[in-house]
């Protein structure tokens, strides 16, 4: 007279089919988040050059970088121009100097100045003018603690030729070479 209950698994065949493929997509989405690097998260903001003259040949770019873990900035391309090359401005006495140095340290959680007058890129031997308005593409490359490197595309605006960043300034609108050497 009474019927017995249905057993629960033929009660739910559509449902227990979808479960094998929420169940693959959950396990291939926590092994992508696990293959992420911890370190990756560095982040560009304000990045900014200057418009150059006709026969000006480099160029600053100026920004700040943040990472959430200890990080390094370790290199930088563009298709503006040649090469980019990481530079920091530094007395010596009472003589202001610029050289290049082989990378930048991005301490987890504490933003990272490059800006006139400190560290900052060069763009070296451009391809053509910077014209204000534009943006120069660049690519630089973070490397993490545990040797593992990230690539973060970065626009900057080419400011008026006459463009003042906060901190000091140069004083010159980087009409000359800039190499390894001070001056």
């Amino acid at each position: 007279m009474f019927s017995r209950p249905r057993p629960l698994r033929r009660s739910l065949p559509s449902r227990l089919r979808v479960l094998p493929s929420l169940r693959s997509a959950l396990v291939a989405l926590l092994m992508g988040a696990a293959a992420l690097p911890a370190w990756a998260q560095v982040s560009a903001s304000d990045a900014w050059t200057r418009a150059t003259v006709p026969q000006q040949k480099v160029a600053g770019v100026f920004l700040q970088l943040r990472s959430v873990a200890d990080a390094r900035l370790i290199e930088a391309s563009s298709g503006a121009a040649r090469a980019v090359e990481i530079h920091e401005m530094a007395m010596d006495g009472n003589v202001m100097k610029m050289r290049q140095v082989p990378g930048l340290d991005l301490p987890a959680g504490k933003p990272v100045d490059l800006k006139p007058g400190g560290y900052h890129l060069m763009l070296i031997d451009l391809k053509a003018p910077l014209r204000e308005g534009e943006a120069v593409p660049l690519s630089l490359v973070v490397q993490g603690r545990d040797g593992r490197r990230e690539s973060l595309e970065v626009r900057a605006l080419v400011r008026p030729i006459s463009a003042v960043g906060s901190g000091s300034s140069h004083g010159h609108p980087h009409g000359h070479a800039h190499g390894k050497a001070a001056h």
